[in-house]
């Protein structure tokens, strides 16, 4: 009865394209298959009795209190207005040069990936920031969204991201449970800590990859990225210059490599460094006369939003799981990947392929909690790393996120752009990114250690 699980996928894509919240169509549409599979003796309820245990192996879960920790941070720092100091800052530093305004967005980006890790909080603030401005300076427009978008999804890869942190607790779970079928009865264990140290390198890969990509355009279509220099750049002194960049830079620097230097130096686990950041964040907040009750009640409410989510649609997609595993999906699964001509690779190939596409229907946080369980045991029984499967992962979802038509990225600028950018230059802008993105993977592929080496220096 395999074919009933595949079918039961097919059942969630139609109900999410109807409009129903995710959590609900997970759970529903498996409580629906589970009642009528028992009803015509296919399908055992003795699988449902094990729900009430995974709901509170989700409440004790320890490292899953990371979650809202480095979501209030983020939306501490969004509020803070960090973005729009750091971007004002760095245009000035570079307004001589031609697409420098592009650099500096790439740059924030990057620092408010490291600072919120939820993609679409970075897109629609830097959105709302910078396109008016480079659209003023006389940025074509493909350009001037595209950077938008691929620096707003660096919040997907580079730490502390939410999705490392989701993926870093399904991955462990999966790598346990690889090594359990293989008769190893004591397993070793993969972190959210392996995940943050394994992305900073493929994180910083891309900003690389993205700002050569920039200064490229501009060399060869100058007309497309001008260089703008305002006269209070130009009357301002080096020593202003200096404590400007200290009072935008240095205060979120300073609180990322909190975060990140205690977890790679083993000093605090993702969680207790969550915790610091999120403390950390508020006192900037407040040292920066950001934070009032008001503002301090929204970003709380901000979080509970964002946390109650995450955790329904993770409640949603266990027990989607379970009745998947009821009908034998997940051996289904595991027989056909081992079984493909090529080994571990076609079996990659075919994975990173499906997560790809699921990626323009469902949002990272269903894909982390109902594909990477199903696949990451096989893959990984299969000899793969689970710090490296990690990271392709994210960096798949990413460049899926990029993708047009569908990519969520461009959803979220596409709702805060101007009248006057078309969508279509929205998807021309991104393109170029996507094949940046693609090009990554596949070194990421061809050289694992990109991925692995920091985690296993450490």
């Amino acid at each position: 009865m395999a074919w009933v699980g595949f079918l039961m996928f097919f059942v969630v894509v139609v109900v999410l394209l109807a409009g129903y919240p995710v959590a609900f169509c997970l759970a529903g549409t498996a409580l629906i298959f589970a009642l009528v599979g028992s009803l015509v003796g296919v399908f055992d309820p003795v699988f449902l009795d094990t729900m009430p245990n995974r709901i509170f192996g989700i409440m004790s879960n320890v490292s899953l209190i990371a979650v809202p920790l480095f979501v209030f941070m983020g939306v501490t720092l969004e509020r803070a207005r960090i973005a729009e100091d750091l971007l004002e800052t760095l245009s000035m530093i570079m307004g001589r040069l031609r697409g420098g305004l592009g650099i500096a967005v790439i740059l924030v980006g990057m620092l408010m990936a490291a600072s919120t890790g939820i993609v679409g909080a970075t897109v629609i603030t830097m959105g709302l920031l910078s396109l008016p401005t480079m659209l003023k300076r006389g940025y074509d427009p493909a350009v001037a969204t595209g950077t938008i978008t691929a620096a707003g999804t660096l919040g997907q890869i580079i730490p502390p991201s939410i999705i490392l942190v989701l993926l870093g607790d399904v991955l462990s779970s999966a790598y346990q449970q690889a090594q359990l079928s293989q008769g190893i009865f004591r397993p070793e264990t993969v972190s959210v800590g392996d995940l943050f140290m394994g992305a900073i390198l493929p994180g910083l890969l891309l900003v690389v990859m993205y700002i050569a990509f920039l200064l490229l355009t501009a060399w060869l279509k100058p007309a497309s990225m001008p260089a703008w220099q305002t006269e209070d750049t130009k009357t301002v002194t080096a020593i202003e210059l200096t404590f400007r960049i200290l009072k935008a830079l240095l205060p979120a620097l300073v609180l990322i490599l909190t975060v990140l230097g205690s977890i790679i130096m083993g000093f605090a686990t993702p969680t207790e460094a969550a915790g610091v950041g999120a403390l950390g964040a508020l006192l900037l907040a407040t040292a920066r006369g950001e934070m009032t009750p008001g503002r301090l009640f929204e970003i709380a409410r901000s979080t509970t939003r964002f946390t109650s989510m995450v955790f329904m649609i993770l409640l949603g997609a266990s027990m989607f799981s379970l009745v998947f595993r009821g009908y034998g999906g997940d051996v289904a699964i595991q027989e056909f990947l081992t079984g493909l001509p090529g080994g571990k690779v076609t079996a990659l190939l075919v994975v990173m392929a499906v997560m790809f596409l699921m990626g323009f229907v469902l949002d990272f946080i269903e894909i982390t909690f109902v594909i990477v369980p199903i696949v990451g045991p096989a893959l990984l029984a299969m000899g793969v790393d689970p710090v490296w499967l990690g990271i392709m992962i994210a960096i798949n979802l990413q460049t899926s996120f990029l993708t047009p038509p569908f990519g969520f990225a461009l959803f979220y600028l596409r709702g805060v752009a101007p009248p006057e950018v078309e969508t279509l230059d929205i998807y021309r802008g991104a393109i170029p990114f996507v094949a940046i993105q693609i090009v990554a993977l596949i070194l990421i592929a061809l050289w694992p250690p990109l991925a692995t080496w920091l985690p296993g220096l450490f």
